[in-house]
């Protein structure tokens, strides 16, 4: 079982803010910031919100449960059209890319003038670098919106350890 990280809701939001003001201390200019639901949500709303530009949402699954993956699929797209704007493609974290490389797959066949990334944490092992982050972390990091589902997971994963 991975080591947890926790991150409660005063944490999580001054780390959403730090990376809002990483991303907008490199004064570039972006049309639209694209967030990877679910757990890019929020912190896409405040990356936004600092840059004053429109958010749009694409929700994509690629796990199953802790440490368990499966190909990154989407379930729900933009509303919001890419072509020829420059974009901020926004998540959590990056853990192995998989989810992060199938998105930027899929904005780039949109044409966008440019694409870049930003996350508040990258695993070490990531096959994808993003342009902006906070902290490379081995960790499982739980975040404060997925209290519930990890706990029931990881009770999940231990009883099924200690069964005969």
């Amino acid at each position: 079982m991975p080591n947890f990280r926790y991150i409660n809701w005063s944490e999580y939001g001054n780390l959403a803010e730090a990376l809002a003001e990483k991303v907008r201390a490199n004064e570039k200019k972006y049309d639209l910031v694209v967030g990877i639901a679910r757990g890019g949500i929020p912190v896409a709303m405040v990356v936004s919100d600092h840059l004053n530009v429109k958010i749009d949402f694409v929700n994509v699954k690629s796990y199953n449960d802790i440490g368990k993956r499966t190909a990154p699929r989407i379930l729900s797209t933009l509303t919001e059209g890419v072509e020829d704007k420059d974009v901020l493609l926004v998540d959590d974290l990056v853990d192995q890319g998989d989810t992060m490389s199938f998105m930027k797959r899929f904005l780039m066949e949109q044409k966008p003038k440019s694409l870049e990334t930003a996350v508040m944490f990258k695993k070490p092992w990531s096959t994808v670098e993003p342009d902006y982050y906070l902290e490379s972390v081995s960790e499982w990091i739980v975040f404060p919106f997925e209290l519930g589902e990890v706990g029931r997971q990881r009770s999940e994963m231990e009883a099924g350890r200690e069964a005969p």
